[in-house]
């Protein structure tokens, strides 16, 4: 069978535009290998609009569900390779072959750990990779962040509102982020910023209970926290694009326009992979993107069948 859309990712922009695709009655597949994509790691979400809390395992079964309840189709597999024919794209997955008159890329970023004992661990119990996401759940707590630009700044600005202390911690001398956030830090009260050091640990019983620095901070390496942020950077999972010559900016997100559509004829990108919003890594706004995407293509796919 030849789709008329494949989707690469089945994460939170990729199960919104099967639901979006259904309904303009397009012929899809959805293609991704953890289905729900990086949103399930998320131990409680309070921001998902008309929804109080939820974890993001249980959204992205809602999410799933809603998507194959219209008729989408998802295949949990790992995709392999692209290759463009002269009619048809052809996607590669480690059990079966597919083609598709058009694709709408939305494998997301993978997130830069710092792969040290106790990260994964701790996941969920302390250790986060989004402050948006969890810096409420720390009220009146001390957290660490690890990163020096712009994100780890965000993210300790964000968490000052919410926790009682906050370290910035950097490997650097100098943080990377714009002079002026780094003025704002540093006239918070509730953020220290500490230079020149690298969390080696994470330690604990059942959470987060302390970590362990390379450098003395306060005549100590052990330092006391309730939660360390990961603020360190993503990577784009463009990979793949490659082959297919899709243009990509310098730090290898896929560049679209204001419809998600690429620079090659039929290819399309939504959620975290694309250069719209680096570093904004939403459910809410992936969602979006996979629906405005899906628009583009039917109107590409009308013109393809006249």
């Amino acid at each position: 069978m030849i789709y008329d859309l494949i989707i690469l990712g089945a994460g939170p922009a990729g199960l919104a535009a099967s639901i979006y695709a259904s309904y303009h009655k397009l012929s899809h597949l959805v293609i991704g290998d953890i289905i729900g994509g990086t949103a399930t790691e998320a131990v409680k979400i309070k921001n998902w609009p008309g929804t109080e809390m939820i974890s993001g395992v249980e959204l992205m079964q809602k999410f799933q569900y809603h998507a194959e309840g219209l008729g989408g189709k998802i295949v949990q597999a790992k995709i392999a390779g692209l290759k463009k024919g002269e009619e048809y794209f052809e996607i590669n997955t480690n059990s079966e072959n597919y083609q598709a008159k058009a694709i709408l890329v939305a494998l997301g970023t993978r997130r830069r750990k710092m792969n040290i004992p106790g990260e994964d661990k701790f996941l969920g119990k302390g250790v986060s990779y989004c402050a948006t996401c969890d810096s409420m759940f720390f009220k009146n707590k001390t957290v660490s962040v690890v990163g020096g630009g712009n994100s780890a700044a965000m993210a300790a600005s964000l968490l000052a509102e919410h926790a009682s202390k906050v370290f910035l911690i950097y490997r650097g001398a100098e943080l990377r982020c714009e002079p002026a956030t780094v003025d704002q830090l540093k006239a918070n009260s509730k953020i220290s910023i500490i230079y020149n050091t690298n969390v080696l640990e994470v330690n604990g019983d059942k959470k987060v209970e302390s970590i362990i620095l390379d450098n003395d901070y306060q005549d100590s390496k052990i330092l006391k926290v309730d939660g360390i942020f990961v603020e360190i950077g993503a990577m784009p999972s463009s990979d793949l694009l490659n082959e297919l010559g899709v243009k990509l900016n310098e730090q290898g997100y896929v560049a679209v326009d204001q419809w998600g559509k690429t620079n090659v004829s039929g290819v399309y990108a939504a959620g975290d992979i694309i250069s719209n919003t680096p570093g904004f890594n939403q459910i809410i706004t992936a969602s979006a993107d996979g629906a405005t995407a899906i628009n583009a293509v039917y109107k590409y796919l009308k013109e393809v069948r006249k």
